[in-house]
């Protein structure tokens, strides 16, 4: 080897562990993946008066009932549950919304926390959804609920 060719194989070493740095570092921030609209030919659509009440509005049905698996361990105990979407939606400008409908042994009280424990976990698991549409046909309202999660 020459003098300087020890001093060319140390730079080059160094540009590749920068860029190696580099496109870990952007593969690493990069968004996750959310889970995928679900589509449907059969749907199980919520009852007639709720699908008139979101159509009377403006939103066409994409999707009825869905159902969402989930597992978690806890210590070493595998637990189960689901979480329940009872439609999808879109608007006439082609926005995407889960619709949740209330529930008369289960009303939520529309307070800020109240709403963040019950309705945060949709827009999570969708973030390209513009909301969540929170569905009371008892009195035939529509609450349009949006989250902005502010990141560090």
């Amino acid at each position: 080897m020459r003098t300087g060719d020890s001093f060319v194989i140390l730079l080059l070493i160094a540009v590749l562990v920068i860029w190696f740095y580099a496109r870990g570092r952007k593969w690493y921030d990069k968004p996750r993946a959310a889970l995928a609209i679900p589509r449907q030919d059969e749907l199980y659509l919520p009852s007639e008066e709720v699908v008139m009440l979101l159509n009377a509005r403006g939103y066409e049905i994409v999707a009825g009932k869905h159902k969402l698996p989930v597992t978690m361990t806890m210590d070493d105990q595998l637990l189960e549950s689901r979480i329940f979407v009872d439609a999808y939606v879109m608007d006439d400008e082609d926005r995407f919304y889960v619709v949740k409908l209330a529930r008369e042994r289960m009303p939520l009280e529309m307070t800020g926390s109240a709403i963040r424990e019950r309705l945060l976990v949709y827009s999570l698991l969708y973030p390209e959804a513009a909301g969540v549409l929170y569905v009371d046909p008892a009195i035939g309202s529509i609450r349009k609920i949006t989250f902005e999660v502010e990141r560090d």
